[in-house]
């Protein structure tokens, strides 16, 4: 948002140079976190300097933008492959930057109505969209598939076939994402910020939501927190590169699987043929099979019992979440109107996990009908959520912790620490 003039007319030059700023820091961060990530993931090592092209099409992916993989290997050959996966690292920082740069102008000042609002939001979008569309268009490369040593190889090299596969980016449908996307950060940045007023109605619209949706907010920085620690300490143990690329790309989409693994909720998931995770160990045994595998604390814990150390965490976690926003809660909130408002909340917070954290992949070559022989030549990983059984979980949750978080804090707020809105 621009300073004023005594006319009251924000200068409009102004506001554009402030909107590119956001729009820039968000983007930047995003490149610079894909880049990062993915040099520690050995991807600077690609041929055709590829890795650039790389780098814009997971900046792309972390915003919901869609990119589509092709294969070719002439008349007598197939190839295929599939990838849907979001970096959430990539995602976590682009929105961290891009709502404190939105916000900053708003700190302590309302603005006049939401057509101003609208306008500062709508300058931010436009630059945003344009950068991201620099983005879209840079995201498509094209590599040769190495068939290794196999029988394929050598029916391949007999009819002189050369598999490829590449990528390209659907420019219109991921700007569209984006654009949902950008909206969202927004949307939840002024939605949390109690430094930025909002004009009249929105200002009573908000109060009665914020207090639940910083809580999330709070809850899910805290398992990335948490993440954060014990992959630097694994770091410290040995393959920190592999250890930092996770880091770097995808640990909300670890940190975010335990929070709902510490619920209950399970998730169905295979890992066939050579696909190398980075994950701890039992996740991978669970995961590796021929068959499709339930996910779920009782499952990990079969192979480490560490792993129920995930249902404390998320009693502990959830539970403060609960009595933060109770404390913050507007003056004679009732009781059962908190538990309502965190059982909405942490339902909400589990279906966009549900809905980020899944992963789907696969790629396979075949020559006269010859292939997906497993080894380097095929391959299939997918991890999806049992979706309405972790909603219902959710609800529990946060309606029993809305109840019990309530509780201690009617007395802090009686002792005078009062709603803080």
């Amino acid at each position: 948002m621009s300073a004023r003039t005594p006319s009251g007319q924000a200068p409009s030059r102004r506001g554009w140079a402030q909107a590119l700023v956001v729009a820039s820091a968000g983007l930047i961060a995003m490149v610079a976190v894909a880049a990062l990530g993915l040099w520690a993931a050995g991807a600077a090592d690609l041929p055709d300097g590829a890795f650039a092209r790389v780098v814009a099409a997971t900046v792309v992916t972390s915003v919901g933008g869609v990119v589509q993989f092709s294969g070719e290997a002439g008349g007598l050959a197939g190839t295929t492959a599939e990838l849907t996966v979001i970096p959430l690292s990539v995602t976590l920082a682009g929105a961290l930057v891009t709502a404190a740069g939105f916000l900053r102008p708003l700190r302590h000042r309302a603005p006049a109505g939401p057509g101003e609002l609208g306008a500062w939001a709508g300058r931010v979008a436009v630059l945003w969209l344009l950068g991201l569309l620099g983005l879209a268009l840079a995201a498509r490369q094209t590599f040769r598939i190495s068939l290794g040593d196999s029988a394929v190889r050598d029916i391949a090299d007999l009819f002189g076939v050369t598999p490829e596969v590449g990528f390209t980016t659907d420019v219109p449908s991921s700007l569209l994402l984006g654009l949902l996307w950008l909206a969202g950060v927004l949307a939840l940045a002024l939605l949390v910020s109690r430094a930025a007023p909002l004009p009249g109605r929105l200002e009573r619209l908000r109060e009665p939501a914020r207090p639940a949706a910083s809580a999330m907010v709070a809850l899910l920085l805290a398992y990335v927190g948490l993440g954060l620690v014990v992959g630097l300490v694994v770091a410290g143990r040995g393959q920190p590169a592999d250890t930092f690329a996770v880091l770097l790309l995808g640990l909300p989409n670890l940190a975010w699987l335990g929070l709902t693994l510490g619920l209950g909720a399970t998730w169905d998931g295979r890992v066939e043929g050579p696909f190398a995770l980075p994950v701890p160990p039992a996740l991978d045994q669970v995961l590796r099979s021929s068959e499709v595998q339930a996910l779920n604390v009782g499952t990990l814990a079969g192979h480490d019992g560490r792993w129920w150390w995930l249902v404390a965490v998320a009693v502990v976690l959830v539970a403060a979440a609960a009595f933060g926003a109770a404390v913050r809660a507007p003056a004679g909130t009732r009781l059962w109107r908190h538990a309502a408002h965190m059982a909405v909340a942490l339902a909400l917070t589990v279906l966009m996990i549900c809905l980020t954290c899944r992963v789907s992949a696969s790629y396979g070559l075949s020559v006269l009908g010859i292939g997906d022989l497993g080894g380097d030549l095929a391959g299939e990983l997918f991890l999806r959520p049992r979706l309405w059984s972790a909603l219902g979980l959710a609800v529990l949750w946060g309606a029993a912790a809305g109840l019990l978080g309530g509780l201690p804090a009617r007395a802090v707020r009686r002792r005078g620490a009062g709603p803080r809105t």
